[in-house]
């Protein structure tokens, strides 16, 4: 079996996250000794071994669906959204000139993944409700790269998820050359999955319960709360915009 929690892993909460899962195996009885920690995610996330793992919500409706179950989604009590929401925070450097997203749709944008729904789709969405479009798309592969390059100067404006944010606020001193432009709309978090084949509410309720075992220590390193039960729909109402332009060219769809 397969265990992995990639999301959120950095060096400073992986002690908290291994802590987790390692009562998640406990209230369970079985499952792997260690998490995963493949440098790419999808190997986990479409195996038919895959006991629990988290991913975002554009793959889960887009490639993911069908292939996986919903177990539940993290809280991280996001200021500004429902329990299990987030969204985004788009970030420019402090000395950028400019109050409104109209100021930098057309100025270099710093975005992880195209299969990201807090690094692409969310403020992709948010834009074009303004009648705006993202014409200079920046790829960095992760969120981190992508507020990394804003404070360097390689990019304008970037969309990293709230939770992100968060912990590159505590941890990361190049966030501290950045200021926050605006926020998107909510949206449903980060779900937890496991292959579809699995009987998921014995692992909802070994989940929910390590939630609630963790130390304060733990709990204060993860900022994790609750484990909410999202339905499907929920992740399917959500809108996909199209793929950034250099995306489309080498891929000719969204793909992770």
């Amino acid at each position: 079996m397969i265990a992995s929690l990639p999301m959120y892993d950095r060096p400073e909460t992986r002690a908290a996250t291994d802590q987790l899962w390692h009562l998640v195996r406990e209230e369970l009885g079985y499952g792997p000794k260690t998490l995963s920690r493949r440098q790419d995610p999808w190997a986990d996330w479409q195996s038919p071994e895959l006991m629990l793992s988290q991913t975002c919500g554009l793959p889960y409706r887009t490639r993911l669906r069908g292939r996986v179950a919903l177990v539940g989604t993290p809280d991280f009590a996001l200021e500004g959204c429902p329990p299990g929401y987030y969204h985004s925070i788009l970030v420019v450097r402090r000395d950028a000139q400019g109050a409104r997203l109209a100021d930098f749709t057309a100025q270099r944008f710093a975005y992880n993944d195209p299969a990201s729904q807090s690094g692409w789709a969310a403020p992709a969405a948010y834009a074009k409700a303004q009648g705006l479009r993202i014409t200079d798309p920046i790829q960095t592969g992760g969120h981190a790269a992508s507020a990394r390059a804003v404070a360097e100067g390689r990019a304008d404006i970037a969309a990293i998820d709230a939770q992100s944010w968060r912990l590159m606020q505590r941890h990361d001193a190049f966030a501290a050359r950045l200021r926050v432009l605006c926020k998107t709309w909510p949206t449903p978090g980060l779900p937890c999955i496991t292959a579809i084949a699995h009987d998921r509410a014995p692992i909802r309720t070994a989940l929910r319960r390590a939630i609630a075992a963790l130390d304060d220590e733990a709990r204060s390193a993860l900022c994790l709360h609750a484990l909410i039960d999202i339905p499907e729909a929920a992740y399917l109402a959500v809108p996909t915009p199209a793929a950034p332009a250099a995306a489309q060219r080498a891929n000719g769809h969204i793909s992770g």
